[in-house]
């Protein structure tokens, strides 16, 4: 099969990937075996192929948004049916007996395994992956249009579950890429409002088109306190303006799995029970709500598509902000 294969970590500047043949994988006990129709570009992607996140498997498929057809079954797996649009996410296995599994927080597991870094992804025709860590994917989701659901839509979920807005309630988010573009329509359909700040102009113009009260720059203060906030960016810069620009009480959570170093601040601007959450990949549940959640709304992702064998092309218009929306690789029909 034809895949986008990380050798060695490197900047998406030095075109890493190498489309390349690759031995078909055989779905394991409880498994199945996917044949990939699309596969989202994460910034997550970015991490794991420019060595920002340790590798845990070389080479390796990256790519964790991945829709497809089921197309053969392991042993014992009875979960789909042959030809059921399956999607595959980020979390691609926990051990299930950890502390953190048993008190169903899954996300937490102590020996987790993650799809396009500790296993082989998406950026290929086919894919494995247990059955049990496996979705349905609504209808009315063409598959490209539903490939940025299964990581910036799940993710951005969970941080709007960890932020504890109401409805009525005031939301900053902080960087409006592929996670913002889909969590803002969710946090509409619940009647929150939303004040977006981002440095791409274009980004700011894709979140008043989707119903921000607000849109401006990084460091621009939001002209009213918020009583929430999210950075989806992965600049630990923001976080001193982000506590700033919250009530008394207000929660910060922090929406991605690497940042740079958050600089020093004063005290002033975490006292009055403001607090600072980090969001640790998902769980299943997670998934399961947001796809649900997403048929109800229902969302409409902004997507740019290229071809698996422009994956690094792709990597590099995302690194530069040059995408609003959601790149998706088109895989296969």
């Amino acid at each position: 099969m034809k895949a986008s294969v990380l050798r060695a970590p490197a900047k998406v500047e030095t075109n890493p990937l190498e489309f390349a043949d690759v031995a078909v994988p055989e779905p394991d006990e409880g498994e199945v075996r996917v044949r990939v129709h699309a596969c989202g570009v994460c910034r997550t992607d970015l991490h794991v192929i420019e060595g920002e996140l340790p590798p845990r498997k070389s080479p390796v498929i990256p790519g964790h948004q991945v829709v497809g057809a089921v197309e053969k079954l392991g042993r014992n797996a009875r979960r789909f049916a042959i030809g059921a649009r399956v999607g595959i996410a980020w979390l691609h296995k926990t051990d299930g007996t950890c502390e953190y599994c048993r008190a169903g927080a899954e996300n937490l597991c102590d020996a987790p395994e993650f799809t396009g870094y500790s296993v082989n992804g998406g950026y290929a025709e086919y894919i494995v992956a247990p059955e049990n860590f496996v979705y349905a994917i609504p209808k009315g989701f063409p598959d490209e249009q539903a490939a940025p659901l299964l990581c910036a839509g799940i993710i951005g979920f969970r941080s709007l579950r960890l932020s504890a807005i109401k409805p009525g309630g005031r939301l900053g988010f902080y960087g409006f890429g592929a996670a913002a573009h889909v969590a803002i329509q969710v946090a509409r359909h619940w009647k929150v409002e939303v004040y977006a700040s981002t440095r791409n102009t274009r980004h700011q113009k894709l979140a008043l088109e989707l119903g921000a009260a607000w849109a401006g720059g990084t460091f621009d203060e939001p002209p009213k306190k918020l009583d929430a906030a999210i950075v989806f960016a992965p600049a630990g810069e923001i976080v001193p303006g982000a506590l700033k620009a919250l009530k008394k009480g207000g929660v910060l959570v922090l929406g991605g799995i690497h940042m740079s170093s958050i600089p020093s601040f004063p005290y002033d601007l975490l006292y009055q029970e403001r607090m600072i959450r980090s969001v640790a990949n998902n769980t299943r549940q997670d998934g399961e709500d947001f796809l649900r959640v997403a048929g109800e709304v229902p969302i409409q992702t902004h997507v740019q598509i290229f071809p698996l064998h422009d994956a690094n092309r792709a990597l590099k218009a995302l690194k530069n902000d040059a995408i609003p929306g959601a790149a998706v690789l088109r895989v296969s029909e």
